[in-house]
């Protein structure tokens, strides 16, 4: 019994799997409350992301095996991904300490690409609140998700890990400023400025860069950014094909399942000779990346980021060994509770045996009846651990 994870990231899967569980959030919901109406599983959160796809149950099944089949089971299925060769090998199991280590690293950005990266900490909270709203999570899952955030958010305050802060949305920015040298100046494209990740894109090229901005917008919805600006034009996302040839960067990192652009299309509308740079930041792709065949452009997607990634991540590990020993506080707590929480009923009974006891022989009989069934029902060793923690 206890916290089970079954994990699709970037740690081993590449960017072709992920993308088969990139589930919409209709989706998420039906896995959940699919898998819960299994006897074995009480309570289930799944968190999906460009990065990683995961799943988190609580289950008072004693058989650990038997719950991690129906988990696999209920994953694959809804992937349509039974058959498919292999998958198995891109799988990650983690169960009790494992699985409690496992989610205050992901909430803190330590399991992330990019180190100490900002968007998880959203995503994962929206995660807890989307199984809030489907019915499917309860007491054990609650309490883990709050503290796991709760850590993540002392781990923000505490160290120089988020202030430094590297996300995949800030290092779009940064390859395409390596690739042209710089973005003063240059025609860059959003499209997907609505969405968290191009929201941020957004943010950044107003307040870091002087480049001339488009962001495209379906059915005249409003893009907000953060500071209130509104420097940059927007076009409708039908007319996009319509401005590429003017553009020096194109960043895509839309929700759907579907190309926002593909190969044939855009290689009719590239017909000045300049150096461009798209960026894909979507799980699924958002842009066919047969566009690095044109000649002087350069085609950038999720998985291309680990290189840099990597770089940033070495500056940070310092910063990240202090976020785990601060974590490390929060993980113990939560075994605590844990353990305290599923012996709530053992509790209650030595309590109710207890005050029996000392209702009719006084409570000095009643401490040496307790301390007797003890010794009784403990081996030495236990015993052992029981009175050095009395004695603290």
């Amino acid at each position: 019994m206890g916290i089970q994870i079954i994990s699709i990231s970037h740690k081993i899967a590449p960017l072709h799997v992920r993308e088969m569980f990139a589930f919409t959030e209709e989706q998420q919901k039906h896995m959940m409350q699919k898998i819960t109406e299994h006897l074995e599983v009480s309570e289930c959160i799944v968190l999906s992301t460009c990065n990683r796809t995961e799943m988190y149950v609580y289950s008072d099944s004693e058989s650990k095996g038997c719950v991690f089949n129906l988990m696999e089971d209920t994953l694959l299925g809804e992937a349509g991904a039974q058959e498919e060769e292999d998958i198995g090998n891109y799988l990650l199991f983690y169960h009790g300490e494992k699985a409690i280590h496992h989610l205050f690293q992901v909430t803190a950005g330590l399991d992330s690409m990019v180190i100490g990266e900002d968007q998880i900490l959203g995503q994962v909270k929206t995660a807890h609140k989307q199984a809030r709203e489907a019915g499917t999570t309860g007491v054990y899952l609650n309490t883990f998700f709050r503290m796991a955030v709760t850590g993540a958010k002392k781990v923000k305050t505490e160290t120089e890990l988020s202030k430094t802060s590297v996300s995949t949305a800030t290092l779009a920015l940064k390859v395409a400023e390596e690739e042209l040298g710089t973005l003063k100046d240059k025609k860059v494209l959003i499209i997907g400025a609505t969405g968290k990740i191009g929201g941020i894109v957004l943010m950044n090229l107003e307040s870091l860069h002087q480049a001339d901005i488009y962001v495209t917008t379906r059915k005249n919805k409003l893009i907000n950014t953060k500071h209130g600006n509104d420097d940059f034009t927007t076009i409708d996302y039908e007319d996009r094909y319509n401005y590429l040839d003017q553009m020096d960067v194109v960043i895509s990192a839309t929700s759907s399942p579907h190309y926002t652009l593909t190969y044939s299309k855009m290689k009719k509308q590239l017909v000045t000779a300049k150096r461009r740079v798209f960026v894909d930041l979507a799980v699924p792709m958002d842009i066919e990346a047969k566009i690095s065949a044109v000649d002087d452009t350069c085609y950038y997607n999720i998985d291309d980021f680990t290189r840099i990634a990597k770089e940033n991540n070495q500056k940070k590990l310092r910063e990240a060994e202090a976020a785990s020993g601060i974590l490390d506080e929060y993980e113990l707590q939560f075994e605590q509770w844990m353990v305290f929480q599923k012996s709530l009923s053992v509790m209650g009974k030595v309590r109710d045996n207890f005050v029996k006891v000392a209702e009719h022989k006084g409570v000095e009989k009643a401490f040496d009846h307790f301390f007797y069934w003890v010794r009784e029902n403990n081996t030495p060793e236990d015993l052992e651990t029981f009175f050095h923690c009395l004695n603290h």
